[in-house]
């Protein structure tokens, strides 16, 4: 395969245009993403639906990183490997991998309404849904579960569109969806009244705009082609992709398993409290999603930058994937410490924005552990970014031991076992909090020495 303008580009273009040129787009079209459930939440919180509506959408949020888990694994790791193909000038087996992961996300979305839709109420309260908020859960669960594999396809598509060359493209599609989803929001919830279904109607929606627009543009794409062929199965093309894109499964499932146990931990000591069980998973579920707004900004940044990372690995161009390293590093860092500052600062703003509690006895508490739960929970979330974007660049640059490490260690190696430790010397629902910096602070460690060994593989290449 002959270079191309846009291979040239990714070898030879000056890094700060490039990251500007792929990375603004994908952290946009990420951002927009997570508006989808933000947005939701925000109308929800205020309209009567309230503080129980919020905990409902966040007891359903972890089926949202679930979908995310397969999209993104297929997703990413086929751009993975295009890129890295790229480099090498061999794209020929391109269009089998791409056939293939798109079959496995559809295939995903319909596994995942064959296994949730019957067990839905269990599943949900495992989530941590309560007598006061199930209901709510199920109504809005039931139209989103529906449409997930437009879901998972429409976020698995973009990270393609993103590896052919059109970030822009992949941005205003997810754009549009969000736009719609925006518009339709206010329309259902308040003009119609419907409640919690028409928060879901809003999203499904809007999902489907975004997902046309991405079918568009596999009749038009720069670097493959699909047939018919592209679709049949290769267990082998399919292992691949995987390969590379396991740490952003496990990295979402873990994110899911962080959530549940949030969930069911904070109802449980929350109902030994004065809060009640339903104040602190509304909280919570609020500082998940602004939790993964923030982490999206680092990780669009880093992933918007894996063709170049990807194609330069695979060319032996070293010496430019660690310039680029130390790029993100610092734009990482700076955005960690700039959002820690905010929720230092201003965590009751921040939780202003989602509504003013109206459907539980006594509101001041909802306030009072807002602030508490974000001042403490999120306070080294400059450390979390850090360990996130570590995860993805490892990815691109084809090393998945090292991004699997990184994806596993801050949540499944040190939140979880620490979230059950803390109460063993306290039940009091505010030693919870302490769980996420502490982890933060012990998968960072780890990730300095990860980083420390990948810079010190990027050897030059031999002349």
């Amino acid at each position: 395969m002959n270079k191309t303008t846009h291979t040239l580009s990714l070898s030879e273009g000056d890094l700060n245009r490039l990251m500007l040129r792929f990375s603004l787009p994908c952290i946009l079209s990420l951002l927009i993403s997570s508006l989808y459930n933000i947005v939701d939440q925000m109308f929800i919180g205020n309209s009567e639906l309230s503080t129980l509506g919020n905990a409902a959408t966040g007891v359903v949020f972890p089926v949202f990183i679930i979908a995310q888990a397969f999209a993104w694994c297929f997703g990413d790791g086929c751009a993975a490997c295009l890129n890295i193909w790229q480099g090498k000038n061999d794209a020929q087996r391109a269009h089998r991998v791409l056939g293939n992961s798109i079959a496995a996300s559809f295939l995903s979305g319909l596994l995942m309404i064959a296994v949730i839709y019957p067990l839905k109420v269990p599943i949900l309260t495992l989530f941590g849904a309560t007598e006061n908020t199930l209901a709510f859960a199920i109504e809005y669960l039931n139209i989103i579960l529906a449409a997930i594999p437009i879901y998972i396809l429409c976020n698995m598509m973009n990270s393609i569109i993103r590896a052919d060359g059109s970030p822009t493209f992949a941005m205003l599609s997810m754009l549009l969806g969000a736009v719609t989803n925006i518009i339709l929001d206010p329309v259902f919830i308040f003009g119609l009244d419907m409640g919690m279904t028409g928060a879901a109607l809003a999203t499904v929606i809007g999902q489907g705009v975004t997902f046309v627009l991405t079918l568009w543009y596999f009749t038009k794409t720069k670097t493959f082609k699909l047939t018919l062929k592209s679709f049949a199965l290769r267990p082998r093309a399919l292992g691949e992709v995987m390969g590379l894109g396991v740490s952003t499964f496990i990295t979402q499932i873990a994110i899911v398993v962080v959530a549940i146990l949030s969930n069911v931990q904070f109802s449980k000591y929350g109902a030994l409290s004065s809060y009640g069980a339903d104040v602190p998973i509304a909280i919570i579920g609020i500082q998940s999603k602004i939790f993964t707004l923030v982490l999206n900004l680092v990780v669009g940044v880093a992933l918007g930058c894996q063709p170049i990372v990807s194609y330069n690995m695979g060319a032996g161009n070293t010496a430019r994937v660690r310039a680029l390293y130390k790029k993100i590093l610092m734009l990482t860092l700076a955005t960690g410490l700039f959002f820690t500052l905010l929720f230092e600062l201003i965590p009751g703003a921040i939780l202003g924005m989602f509504g003013v509690p109206s459907n539980i006895p006594n509101p001041e508490d909802y306030w009072r552990f807002g602030k508490l739960a974000m001042r403490i929970f999120l306070s080294l979330t400059a450390i979390a970014c850090v360990i996130k974007m570590n995860s993805i660049f490892f990815q691109a640059a084809g090393k998945p031991i090292a991004a699997l490490v990184a994806s596993t260690m801050r949540d499944v190696v040190c939140f979880v076992p620490l979230m059950f430790i803390f109460p063993l010397f306290s039940t009091s629902i505010e030693v919870l909090l302490f769980a996420a910096p502490l982890a933060d602070l012990l998968a960072g460690i780890v990730t300095v020495g990860l980083c420390i060994s990948f810079l010190r593989s990027l050897k030059p290449k031999a002349k």
